[in-house]
């Protein structure tokens, strides 16, 4: 039995960055198991958001040894994204992780990915999880045609892919940096 979490959207507009989440929490491809999970959080003295999509376990154990690395590098985000992905690549039980992870700051913005990848994303939106494609759509779309804070249109990009993604939910978390 296999719990998945969803779709993160990240937005960046006006000096701030919006992280925002679904909370639908799905065993296998057909039961909704929990529709109101926190899949974004603060940590590092709220400096730091992140959010987590692919399995809930694996996504959980990898954001604490995120938070285990920002700690070491005194809060360094990219240094951080960089030395886990190094241990995610180099240790062949945390490489079967199915997780990826978006985080940010209030100057950077990474997706850390399933392989171990940090990816600084082209553009001003970006998106990981089931509905990733969709809201990722939705976010540029509301970048370029509107004058919508980070944080609008991250949500407003969830609510999107929520009426086509039948594994993302309504139920949204949005945290801003």
């Amino acid at each position: 039995m296999e719990f998945r979490g969803t779709t993160i959207c990240a937005v960046r507009r006006d000096g701030k960055i919006a992280v925002a989440g679904d909370g639908q929490v799905t065993i296998g491809e057909s039961v909704v198991f929990k529709s109101n999970a926190r899949k974004v959080k603060r940590i590092y003295d709220d400096k730091v958001v992140i959010g987590f999509a692919g399995s809930v376990a694996d996504a959980f154990s990898l954001s604490e040894k995120f938070e285990g690395m920002l700690q070491k590098y005194s809060g360094n985000l990219m240094r951080s994204a960089v030395e886990l992905a190094e241990m995610w690549r180099g240790d062949k039980y945390q490489r079967k992780l199915d997780a990826m992870m978006i985080v940010a700051d209030k100057d950077n913005l990474f997706i850390v990915s399933g392989n171990g990848d940090v990816i600084d994303p082209d553009g001003n939106a970006c998106a990981i999880g089931s509905g990733g494609n969709y809201a990722l759509a939705a976010a540029r779309a509301l970048l370029q045609e509107t004058k919508l804070s980070a944080a609008e249109i991250a949500k407003k990009a969830l609510l999107i892919a929520s009426e086509l993604c039948v594994f993302t939910n309504d139920h949204i978390v949005v945290e801003e940096v």
